[in-house]
């Protein structure tokens, strides 16, 4: 049988193995390390076993992945995070919307220290929600906001998504970081636009919070304090060169670290996190492990490289076949993880993008807004049912209703990127 027939019936596996709930590591595993037998030997995919492993848990730039993880339960744990809120909360006092506006705020933060858009979903959700409710607002406007704010912690700088991603391809994590800025920000701008509209378009769905002074304004900012501290330290940082990406993660997971101690984090509550971090780095390396194994046997298969020469008979123009790729994107983003999506697909789509000649930076970038983008569409979006198990009395219908004007915002940011992708190398070095 051709190589690219096992690789195409090896996709076809994997999945039906998803289908059948089997877990995505496990499965991006088994097909990599079954098919890679196939048409080399099973002498070489045993051995495969052995090194695929090592290579991946020793792979320097991967050992960011921990500390980024790290750092968002840390902020969690010690406080940082209701501080968060509740000096955003003051800052958009009197608004109406304002409690909405602020939520998406403290998720645009949060995320800038945390990597995770699932980690910055639930942690706000705990600190917003009760308050939001307490205020009357409309439970489907409150609980959307909050998820579409957790998608931020996908794309603002340091993002896990963006890492594996540099690292899959290639590419330097310090420009991914650099070039997810410009989306990442206009994400925040545009969500909390998206609240504004929706304000008045139905002025009943909230009411304006306490009114505030500008002095308690500016006194609030203090609780902003420390995450613009550790954000602009491993940004400039790496900016300047002054230390790796995942130099700057350890750097950041110190700091946040010191703040945490400070704070009277002591013990029980420092094991938690240690726990905490550890089993959601354990998941993520399973995964990585399995992509890796399923790259070497896509790689061996030549499937990839048979769909970028039947793309290029078909005569497609890029930006045709980007578009193409994203609608997988998409559809996909609607049933899977974000992290196991990116690995399971980009060994097969990025030589396409190569073969094309398209920059891969920028492709990057609007990739992971489109993965950004499944967090949040139905049927399974990922940081919906994470607000779900947060807040049980609030049913999933109205959690999409509520989001929906947001999944219009981040097309519409898709759009602009894709017209002008000048706006992802603004601060590349």
């Amino acid at each position: 049988m051709a190589s690219e027939m096992i690789g195409a019936l090896g996709l076809g596996g994997l999945l039906v193995l998803m289908i059948l709930r089997v877990p995505v590591a496990l499965t991006m595993l088994i097909v990599g390390v079954v098919g890679f037998a196939q048409i080399i030997s099973w002498d070489a995919a045993i051995s495969q076993l052995k090194t695929v492993p090592v290579e991946v848990l020793s792979n320097y730039s991967f050992s960011a992945v921990p500390m980024f993880i790290l750092m968002g339960v840390l902020a969690a744990h010690s406080g940082m995070a209701g501080k968060l809120f509740q000096a955003t909360r003051v800052i958009c006092g009197g608004w109406k919307g304002g409690l909405a506006i602020a939520a998406v705020g403290s998720c645009g933060v949060f995320s800038a220290i945390s990597g995770s858009s699932l980690a910055t979903a639930s942690t706000m959700t705990r600190v917003a929600l009760p308050e939001m409710e307490r205020y009357g607002y409309q439970r489907g406007l409150a609980t959307g906001a909050l998820a579409a704010g957790g998608t931020l912690g996908i794309m603002i700088p340091p993002s896990i998504a963006l890492l594996i991603y540099a690292v899959l391809t290639e590419q330097s994590v310090g420009d991914m970081f650099m070039a997810g800025l410009v989306p990442g920000l206009m994400g925040l701008v545009m969500y909390s636009l998206t609240v504004t509209l929706v304000m008045r378009l139905k002025p009943s769905l909230a009411v304006a919070g306490e009114p505030t002074s500008w002095r308690e304004k500016l006194a609030s900012m203090g609780g902003l304090v420390p995450f613009f501290a550790v954000f602009l330290l491993m940004i400039l940082g790496i900016y300047f060169g002054i230390f790796t990406p995942t130099e700057g993660a350890s750097v950041g997971a110190f700091a946040t670290l010191l703040y945490a101690l400070v704070k009277g984090l002591r013990g029980r509550e420092l094991w938690q996190a240690v726990q905490e971090t550890l089993a959601l780095s354990t998941v993520v390396f399973f995964m990585l492990v399995g992509a890796d194994a399923l790259g070497y046997f896509i790689s061996v298969s030549r499937i990839s490289f048979s769909i970028s020469d039947a793309l290029f008979g078909m005569e497609l123009a890029p930006i045709v076949v980007v578009l193409c790729i994203l609608l997988m994107y998409f559809v996909l983003g609607m049933f899977m993880d974000a992290i196991a999506m990116l690995v399971i697909t980009v060994p097969v789509v990025f030589p396409i993008i190569q073969a094309l000649g398209i920059d891969p930076v920028w492709f990057g970038i609007v990739t992971v807004l489109t993965v950004e983008l499944g967090l949040i569409t139905p049927p399974v979006g990922m940081n919906v049912f994470v607000i779900k198990a947060m807040a049980p009395h609030v049913g999933l219908g109205e959690i999409f209703r509520g989001v929906a004007p947001f999944i219009v915002s981040d097309f519409l940011r898709l759009a602009v990127l894709i017209a002008f992708p000048v706006l992802t190398s603004l601060f590349l070095l």
